[in-house]
């Protein structure tokens, strides 16, 4: 594993669409992220177009490079090339796992597995770094996404020691030790950080809470 793979651990932060809110303040609340402890942070954006999303990803890493955080880019190879970024995120229509990664050979990448176990292996075999099931719980993000079991969690890192088993849906402070003891290396948020006018007191709190979890994890496996 290397060392940048291991970084994706604990909170991992999701950016949210920024038309709503506009970038800057999408911006504020992840330095604030950062901060407080957040090491990688995936940026999303579905009301950017191309050029929007290659400006703000370059935005985004001179923060995440600053604090030595991960930067993974959503759906866009391009705008993780041209901003530097340490690795892209691809969900089940955002191209081939294969071409993604001979487009980029040494950066990280992420694929969405939804609830399907398959998918995982499959992205596996064709060079993903990490996987992320969910959502694991009610998401007001997607609240019509299909729901994972914490099963899934341990089964894929019992199956993949040397990948990256990540939580995603719902998840936040009293939920987020639930993903950790079943055996998510980390837990996406979105809603958690950026719904609260406290974002890194609310960080603090999701690195607390997952630590709790991670070492019930830890001490269930030496049991």
């Amino acid at each position: 594993m290397t060392p940048e793979l291991a970084r994706i651990a604990g909170v991992y932060l999701l950016t949210p669409d920024s038309a709503a809110r506009g970038f800057d303040a999408v911006l504020a609340v992840v330095q604030q992220a950062l901060d407080a402890g957040v090491r990688a942070v995936q940026y999303r954006d579905k009301t950017a177009d191309a050029a929007q999303r290659r400006d703000r990803a370059s935005r985004l890493s001179e923060l995440t490079r600053a604090t030595g955080a991960l930067l993974i880019v959503n759906d866009s190879i391009e705008a993780a090339i041209s901003s530097g970024a340490d690795g892209v995120h691809l969900g089940s229509a955002d191209g081939d796992v294969a071409d993604a990664r001979d487009r980029l050979p040494h950066q990280l990448l992420g694929v969405s597995c939804y609830n399907q176990f398959d998918r995982a292996r499959a992205a596996i075999a064709a060079g993903a770094d990490a996987v992320a099931f969910g959502s694991m719980f009610e998401s007001a993000t997607k609240p019509a996404a299909v729901r994972a079991p914490l099963a899934l969690l341990s089964a894929a890192r019992a199956a993949w020691p040397q990948r990256r088993i990540i939580a995603i849906g719902g998840i936040n402070a009293a939920n987020i030790a639930t993903v950790a003891a079943a055996g998510a290396h980390a837990a996406a948020v979105l809603g958690a950080v950026f719904a609260t006018d406290r974002p890194a007191q609310a960080v603090g709190e999701l690195i607390h809470r997952f630590d709790q979890g991670r070492v019930q994890h830890e001490q269930g496996r030496v049991q």
